[in-house]
């Protein structure tokens, strides 16, 4: 190897170490059971999905509590590779998370980011609004409700880009 090309293989190969470890690891582990599949397609086709495993996120509508279990009812988004919600992007659908027990909605607070992982249990007909709309039900196994920083760990400080720019 030419000394000239060691001189760019070596900052290439620390920045993409130090990249590559900036993103956290995803929190829950898929089961051979787990399908990769948006809330919205569940809804128009619930029986070619069963009883399968998923992990879903999204924003929280609202928390609603009944005498042996709680729903979370959830605007789902696409998970980044550590299962983070994206809020930015375009939701695909909501869903009902359902909880065990009662839960506290200022521990899901409507609003904020969550992270499900459970198993697919049915459908319930419902209202967005005026409007009809199927619900997948969710029986949940594991929650993780996002802190700010949390949404912010694993994205680095760094942007790549040609040209001139102002920054706020």
């Amino acid at each position: 190897m030419r000394p000239s090309t060691v001189r760019l293989a070596v900052p290439a190969a620390l920045l993409t170490l130090a990249l590559g470890g900036c993103a956290p690891a995803p929190i829950y582990k898929a089961t051979p059971n787990t399908v990769a599949v948006p809330p919205a397609q569940v809804s128009r086709e619930p029986e070619r999905y069963g009883s399968s495993d998923v992990i879903w996120g999204g924003r929280i509508v609202q928390v609603k509590n009944y005498a042996d279990h709680s729903e979370v009812e959830v605007l789902a988004y696409p998970l980044d590779s550590s299962q983070r919600p994206k809020a930015d992007d375009t939701g695909s659908g909501r869903f009902i998370a359902a909880m065990p027990g009662y839960v506290e909605s200022l521990d899901f607070p409507a609003g904020g980011l969550v992270t499900f992982a459970g198993r697919l249990n049915g459908t319930r007909t419902g209202n967005v609004g005026q409007a009809s709309y199927t619900f997948p039900l969710v029986s949940v196994n594991q929650s993780h409700v996002w802190t700010a920083k949390e949404m912010q760990g694993g994205h680095p400080n760094v942007s790549f880009g040609v040209g001139v720019g102002v920054i706020r």
